[in-house]
């Protein structure tokens, strides 16, 4: 078989953030509201301070107001719980994001609760889980809806196709497992404790990767002709003393010469989960404006 198509996930939110902030300019336009989203961060972890630096600009860059609240790492739950309130309250703020983990003395699921699910921009609230279930989601994680995004524009109709959801988060695995459902897929989620995990892998038409565990698929699990979405991000060792490199999930170079398609990493996945925070932030603004949020929104 061929080389697999590579599932440019860059180029593909680059169309999407250009779309989203033809939206925010449209909204803008015929109703004066200019999208706000709200990034809060607790503690001083570089990464996490690099990838809150990355939603603001993006917001900016398309067209919303971007609004960065930043914590060190003693900060006490009452303190963050009282920032949300406000930020529930203030109409200029449409969307909010309380970048995780967080430092061990905050409950996180207090957290996620207080926020209003109206604003809730990254889908984890009990009331967005819920809906999403029945199939009614308002806003959707946006990992998941990244993805599903990508596997609609390479791989088409997914009604009656087989897909294996490898990994069983609340953050990836299962809301991702639950978009499939919706679009008519016959899903199974895998995770650690399932028996025969690499023929359950191989009868997979659809393959989300989302366990953290590097080049944990090789080819072999896959069924030829099979779309492979790889969630993972993972730092292991490079060639090079003292540098390293990230994979994903799956071992690429292996796949890609079974699979019909499968996203690369980095490039694949990740830069859809930004853009799809974008496109939530307009969504939420739309229906703060009595409008219908934009049909990509609405998995």
């Amino acid at each position: 078989m061929t080389d697999a198509t590579v599932i440019d996930g860059k180029a593909f939110a680059l169309g999407l953030r250009q779309r989203v902030a033809a939206g925010a300019a449209e909204l803008k336009a015929e109703t004066g509201v200019v999208p706000g989203l709200a990034v809060v961060l607790v503690g001083d972890d570089p990464a996490s301070w690099i990838y809150v630096r990355n939603k603001g600009n993006a917001a900016t860059t398309a067209g919303m107001r971007s609004f960065d609240h930043r914590f060190g790492a003693d900060t006490d739950q009452a303190t963050l719980l009282s920032l949300i309130d406000r930020l529930n309250r203030d109409p200029l703020i449409h969307g909010i994001l309380v970048q995780l983990p967080l430092p061990a003395h905050i409950d996180a699921e207090a957290v996620i609760e207080a926020i209003d699910p109206a604003k809730d921009v990254d889908g984890f609230h009990p009331i967005n889980v819920g809906r999403l279930g029945i199939g009614l989601p308002l806003l959707a994680p946006c990992t998941p809806l990244g993805c599903l995004m990508l596997l609609r524009h390479y791989a088409g109709s997914l009604a009656g196709r087989k897909a294996l959801v490898l990994g069983r988060s609340n953050i990836v695995g299962r809301p991702m497992a639950q978009l499939l459902l919706g679009a008519d897929c016959t899903v199974t989620i895998a995770h650690s404790r399932t028996r025969d995990l690499i023929e359950t892998c191989r009868e997979a038409d659809i393959l989300v990767a989302a366990v953290g565990r590097p080049e944990m698929i090789r080819g072999d699990w896959i069924k030829p002709g099979a779309v492979v979405i790889d969630v993972g991000i993972n730092r292991i060792a490079g060639a090079e003393p003292g540098k390293t490199r990230l994979v994903g999930d799956v071992h690429y170079a292996e796949a890609a010469q079974v699979a019909a398609a499968v996203t690369p990493v980095p490039g694949g996945v990740g830069p859809m989960t930004i853009a799809c925070l974008l496109l939530n932030t307009l969504a939420a603004a739309c229906r703060g404006a009595g409008l219908p949020p934009p049909p990509e929104a609405r998995p």
